[in-house]
């Protein structure tokens, strides 16, 4: 996956052989996502919404995320499906 070393807002993040990314629509993106859980007026959770970690596990794009573990792991499809998204929605134009 796209990995990145202490990027700045604004500029790319690419490593050898990976596409330059817009990081500033990342952000904008990770942002909405937060927001989903807002309560308090101002409080979001630090993870993604259950609702929607069950929605991509009935899609088959990742393993079942009712466990202890705090990580998710994706299945082969949820791999590609997300390097696709990746390049369709974040690539920073030339």
């Amino acid at each position: 996956m796209m990995r990145g070393r202490g990027s700045k807002s604004g500029q790319t993040q690419e490593n050898e052989g990976e596409m330059a990314l817009d990081i500033d629509k990342i952000d904008d993106a990770a942002l909405a996502i937060l927001s989903l859980t807002l309560h308090y007026g101002d409080q979001v959770w630090k993870g993604v919404d259950w609702a929607i970690t069950n929605r991509l596990f009935e899609k088959g794009l990742i393993f079942d995320p009712k466990n202890k573990a705090k990580s998710l792991s994706l299945t082969p499809e949820g791999v590609a499906h997300a390097r696709e998204i990746l390049a369709r929605e974040f690539s920073k134009a030339e």
